[in-house]
């Protein structure tokens, strides 16, 4: 990735940006979504996430700009759309039925759908991709999902505790705080957190504060 042109190109004006998530998607097609949020239950993979992941996208939309905003819109709206703790196929489950939706209510709207169900499909590769693995839009799609990691200490604490919720039942406490620890630990000593030249520049110390406290206390 070529940082001097990541910085140098501009906002990229977009209906996905100017339109609201339930104007973006016809009615039918939200309530299916938030429905697919809903079932079930989650304790951090809901529909708050995806509001929070779309915070950043518009904060990216407004500053460096996305080159596919329509595709990595629908990849935010659908990344866990399908979420059960312990499952490996999650992301491909979330990038099928973000094809399936789109197939029958968005037609016709040009969109790179294979695109979309690729970017969905990359987050379940986060923490073990590199700077020269994925592109640009993918590497700013995929750090906001990660932006988490760089929110306040009572957040980022809220989420380690709903993740752990998820987990909780599904296999024993000691294996999941190990498996965890050893999560937050590769994250930590990875050169870059961020794959992003933007989110790294402006979110990598907070990430790292919260990392360092999240793998030395006690669980």
């Amino acid at each position: 990735m070529d940082g001097s042109a990541f910085v140098m190109l501009a906002p990229v004006p977009t209906t996905a940006r100017a339109m609201s998530d339930s104007e973006f998607l016809p009615p039918a097609q939200w309530d299916a979504l938030r429905e697919a949020y809903a079932t079930p239950p989650r304790a951090y993979h809901d529909f708050a996430h995806v509001e929070e992941v779309l915070r950043h996208y518009d904060e990216v939309a407004n500053g460096p700009g996305w080159e596919q905003p329509q595709e990595v819109r629908l990849a935010v709206l659908y990344h866990d759309a399908i979420y059960e703790a312990g499952r490996k196929d999650n992301e491909a489950r979330s990038a099928e039925l973000a094809v399936e939706h789109i197939a029958r209510w968005l037609p016709d709207r040009g969109i790179d759908v294979a695109r979309v169900a690729k970017l969905i499909n990359l987050t379940a590769r986060h923490g073990s991709l590199g700077l020269g693995d994925v592109d640009r839009d993918a590497a700013l799609f995929l750090d906001c999902d990660m932006a988490i990691l760089a929110a306040d200490a009572a957040t980022f604490a809220a989420y380690d505790r709903g993740i752990t919720a998820e987990y909780r039942g599904l296999v024993p406490a000691w294996l999941f705080k190990l498996n965890r620890r050893r999560f937050l630990k590769g994250l930590l000593v990875k050169e870059r957190i961020f794959l992003s030249d933007w989110f790294h520049e402006r979110l990598d110390a907070k990430a790292r504060i919260n990392l360092r406290r999240a793998v030395t206390e006690k669980r």
